[in-house]
């Protein structure tokens, strides 16, 4: 396959020219790690963080108002990492905070509930070494579920390039992935800290229907489900997603045809969302989605 075999290059590269730096120059990588109340398990993602070939990373980690003993592991890695703490404000702010604070000028996320495999930094690094036009790669990843190694289904198989239409429907970019170049967030904004959850769906979209995002056709992320404070297990999620596509809608930001297929996923999404207020009783709520489809006409 022609991705594996510019991995393999990249990877040559990588043997080539990148060493250990000296810790006093200004990092490449700024590696971004969230949490709240993740002591049982955000040692996993802090020692995949250290366990990376490459070295040339600064470890941000943004404690969003832990009250379990979350705050006492992270101290206890001393200067390996930056600590930043905050009152609780959510998962986006939490992102957001680290941005500011970093200062590589590429950046990955991980979530405190997943790992990265030893080569993920430097196999991403290299991909943009080789593509100077990209500002952002994603990897490919195993998923884990309740401990169970899990084969994701056909609807969540990540495409390559301009993946806006296909991510109407789904979000298609895992943070835990992901590497961009923090210019980046010059042209698309940061997280959307409004949101308390897709947050994630509703930057992807900003992103994809400008720019391209990359697939590493290689599984480097080890993405961790099936815990109770998942945000993805929350009720209602497509609430959030629809106010995310009006949002999208609303900016301008669209060519006629992304317009016409937001507005299709938006329409789909009220529907499914209305159906289910109605199950449940919530009538004016469900009237509320209704309206809202009408609101949106396709253009010609």
């Amino acid at each position: 396959m022609v991705v594996e075999k510019n991995v393999r290059i990249m990877e040559r590269f990588l043997d080539t020219h990148y060493k250990p730096m000296n810790a006093s120059r200004r990092p490449t990588v700024s590696v971004i790690i969230p949490t709240f109340n993740r002591g049982w398990i955000i040692r996993d993602a802090i020692d995949s963080v250290h366990a990376q070939t490459y070295t040339s990373y600064e470890l941000i980690v943004v404690d969003d108002g832990s009250t379990d003993r979350t705050p006492d592991i992270l101290r206890s890695y001393g200067d390996r990492l930056r600590l930043i703490g905050q009152v609780n404000r959510g998962v986006s702010a939490a992102r957001n905070r680290g941005i500011a604070a970093s200062t590589g000028r590429l950046i990955a996320f991980l979530d405190s509930d997943d790992l990265w495999l030893p080569d993920k930094l430097a196999v991403q690094v290299a991909f943009f070494e080789h593509n100077r036009s990209a500002l952002i790669c994603q990897t490919e990843e195993v998923w884990i579920r309740n401990g169970m190694r899990v084969n994701p289904k056909n609807r969540h198989r990540k495409p390559s390039g301009l993946i806006f239409k296909p991510s109407l429907a789904l979000c298609l970019v895992s943070p835990s992935a992901v590497m961009v170049r923090r210019k980046l967030f010059d042209e698309v904004g940061l997280f959307d800290e409004a949101l308390p959850a897709c947050e994630d769906y509703d930057l992807w979209l900003r992103v994809s229907c400008r720019i391209p995002i990359h697939l590493i056709d290689k599984p480097l992320t080890v993405k961790r489900g099936g815990h109770r404070d998942q945000l993805s297990r929350q009720d209602s999620l497509d609430k959030y997603r629809i106010r995310s596509l009006v949002k999208l809608i609303d900016s301008g930001i669209l060519t006629i045809s992304q317009r016409n297929a937001a507005v299709l996923a938006l329409r789909k999404k009220c529907t499914v969302y209305a159906n289910g207020c109605l199950k449940r009783g919530r009538v004016e709520e469900a009237a509320r989605y209704t309206r809202l489809i009408q609101n949106y006409a396709l253009l010609e």
